[in-house]
């Protein structure tokens, strides 16, 4: 009886909340159709189905007068709707200008932008998975960022009476992964695709991992956009330096199960998967971008600087470039930039000064053209160099036929030595240096107090790296001063032998540039020590990314990896320096140097302090070894 009479009440009241009064109605109308006069655009918002019934939001922007206009694509989780009304203006240019959007190119050419919401985010239909696999053995569903992109163009080259049936499609990190994802059996009407910054390896070097030390100030990412549809509540911290707060947290395992992060898919595949096994290996765009016949042109964009995706754009590049047998499908871009810095004001980033401004440069000479080039039915056929490269130090923009600028075997090795020597001359004494590690006092990856997101975090890659030489737990090795320009052009490959008294342990080596003590042009830069190229690696991955085993203590082991892309110049008058450390912190988790089957549940009896040994010299010669090239092999403008 009581449930009822419950439930009498509850319809009695949605009875009395859809009551309208004709004597005073409500004020709001049903569906506001604003106004477009002084406005050089109009805006159409629609539900894209999809084939298996979803239906995609989708922003929709055609310039006025727009007649057989190209269509440029964007698809984001980042929300269509705020990357469509960056400002309130009647202008588009002013409506764009923002994160991934290159406003002054599509304003100026014409381009109607289409921006949409993925599957599952914002106002889209369907279930959202972070960076959806393509469908095989990760994913075992009809539809992925494939199909849902040839679906989305599909609907557009029929729907939008203004285009002339060509479709771009381009965007940055998240939306940099579209791009290529579109590239598996893309539809007809793609005719041109630019991924910048893209996000393509997770586990191997871009946002989740880098050679399996895990990117801990990327849970607030991952909870932000996987706690809700929309944008998520936000990471809290009690503590105004993230370095403090991530250290009091325990391990990332804690740290996360503290945020309620154990309720989010994602997360739980991360814990799940902390080695390079089939669940990475399944979904690394570059092996499976490989495995695809080349038939969209396709402008890679990579940023030298990149904070976030420094792996992606090289391994696609790596992987389809020798498909391109005319080397005419297959572009390179390499920038001066941090993590999207391209599509914005970049004439420095941090202290370091280029003289012009090098992302206008990029999108006026070669975007610019490039886009024209296969969307616009009445554009000439520009000449667009295979490779744009710029090269920092000389400071200036190349144009090449491929990369890396060597041909052949160019490494030249760097050996470290006694004395905090570094030397291209083979050490003839052997030796070692060490230096305690230790996970209650990590090393900074940035000056405290340390702050993960914000302008600092943008540039941190070009931090003067002064304050970490002098630590007792930084190896700093460094050469006499050039009286020669030392040019590379590709990847630095570590090779370091090196002991540990754990079990486990991380390895961290920087190339760095080392200023003058005095700079004349530019006076606070004297004696700065500049990142050209740095990287960790897990050392329990050293015999197979897939296979971690315990290391055995008190034992030389060589370490093997690659460094990120450097194309610099080390000037007549500079030094060049090796810094080696065990810990990057807190931007990669601690590792608590005892071997632990999953760190992502190490306990604090765990974190034991270590100590570390590099050795070199006959034997045991560890080194860098450089893509040395000549100055006039990468012959520039």
């Amino acid at each position: 009886m009581r449930r009822l009479l419950l439930l009498a009440l509850g319809l009695a009241a949605t009875s009395l909340q859809a009551t309208q009064y004709s004597a005073l109605p409500d004020e709001t109308p049903a569906h506001f159709v604003a106004p477009t006069q002084g406005m050089d655009f109009e805006k159409r918002d629609v539900m894209i189905p999809m084939r298996d019934g979803a239906k995609l939001h989708t922003v929709i922007l055609v310039p006025k007068g727009a007649k057989r206009a190209a269509m440029l694509l964007t698809r984001t989780p980042y929300s269509a709707s705020a990357m469509a009304s960056r400002a309130v203006s009647g202008s588009l240019e002013m409506v764009l200008a923002g994160y991934d959007n290159a406003a002054d190119i599509i304003v100026q050419d014409g381009y109607i932008r289409v921006l949409q919401d993925i599957r599952g985010k914002y106002a889209s239909e369907g279930d959202f998975v972070m960076n959806r696999p393509l469908r095989g053995p990760q994913n075992p569903t009809p539809v992925d960022e494939s199909t849902d992109t040839y679906d989305t163009i599909d609907w557009l080259v029929k729907n939008v009476p203004e285009s002339n049936g060509k479709v771009g499609t381009l965007g940055i990190s998240y939306d940099g992964f579209e791009p290529l994802m579109a590239l598996v059996n893309p539809h007809p009407a793609l005719k041109v695709s630019v991924p910048m910054n893209p996000m393509v390896d997770g586990w191997r070097g871009d946002d989740w991992f880098h050679n399996g030390a895990f990117r801990q100030t990327m849970l607030a990412y991952i909870l932000d956009h996987q706690s809700v549809r929309g944008e998520g509540e936000g990471w809290f911290t009690n503590d105004f330096d993230d370095y403090a707060s991530y250290l009091s947290g325990g391990s990332a395992g804690d740290i996360a199960r503290a945020h309620g992060m154990d309720q989010l898919g994602f997360w739980r595949k991360i814990v799940a998967h902390p080695a390079y096994d089939a669940f990475w290996q399944d979904q690394a765009l570059d092996k499976l971008l490989a495995k695809e016949p080349l038939k969209v042109p396709t402008m890679l964009v990579h940023s030298l600087w990149d904070q976030e995706d420094i792996y992606g754009a090289m391994a696609v590049y790596r992987a389809i470039k020798p498909k391109d047998t005319g080397n005419d499908m297959v572009f390179l871009v390499i920038g001066p930039w941090h993590h999207g810095q391209e599509i914005g004001e970049a004439s420095s980033l941090g202290a370091v000064k280029f003289g012009s401004d090098t992302g206008l440069s990029f999108r006026q000479d070669v975007l610019r053209p490039f886009l024209a080039r296969y969307l616009k039915d009445d554009a000439p056929n520009v000449s667009i160099a295979p490779v744009t490269a710029y090269q920092t130090g000389s400071n200036r923009w190349q144009k090449l036929p491929s990369w890396p600028g060597c041909e052949g075997a160019c490494e030249r090795p760097l050996y470290l030595g006694a004395g905090s020597s570094l030397s291209f001359a083979k050490p003839k004494e052997k030796g070692g240096d060490q230096y305690v590690s230790d996970p209650a006092k990590p090393v900074p990856f940035v000056p405290r107090p340390v702050h993960a997101s914000g302008d600092p975090w943008r540039h941190w890659l070009t931090t003067d790296q002064r304050m970490f030489s002098d630590r007792t737990d930084v190896l700093t090795f460094t050469t006499e001063v050039l009286d020669a320009p030392v040019a590379i052009a590709g990847s630095p490959v570590a090779h370091l032998v090196a002991s540990t008294s754990g079990t486990d342990s991380d390895w961290v080596v920087k190339l760095i540039d080392v200023y003058p003590g005095q700079v004349a042009a530019q006076p606070e830069m004297g004696g700065f020590q500049l990142m050209v190229a740095g990287d960790i690696f897990r050392g329990r991955y050293r015999q197979g990314l897939d296979k971690p085993k315990p290391i055995p203590a008190n034992t030389p082991q060589e370490y093997t990896f690659a460094l990120p892309t450097s194309n610099h110049v080390f000037l007549p008058g500079h030094r060049i320096m090796v810094q080696v450390q065990s810990s990057w912190f807190p931007l990669y988790d601690r590792n608590p140097q005892t071997y632990v089957d999953n760190i992502f549940n190490a306990k604090p009896a765990d974190y034991r302090r270590a100590t570390q040994t590099v050795w070199h010299g006959p034997g045991a010669e560890s080194r860098i070894d450089l893509p040395v090239v000549s100055m006039g092999t990468n012959a520039g403008k």
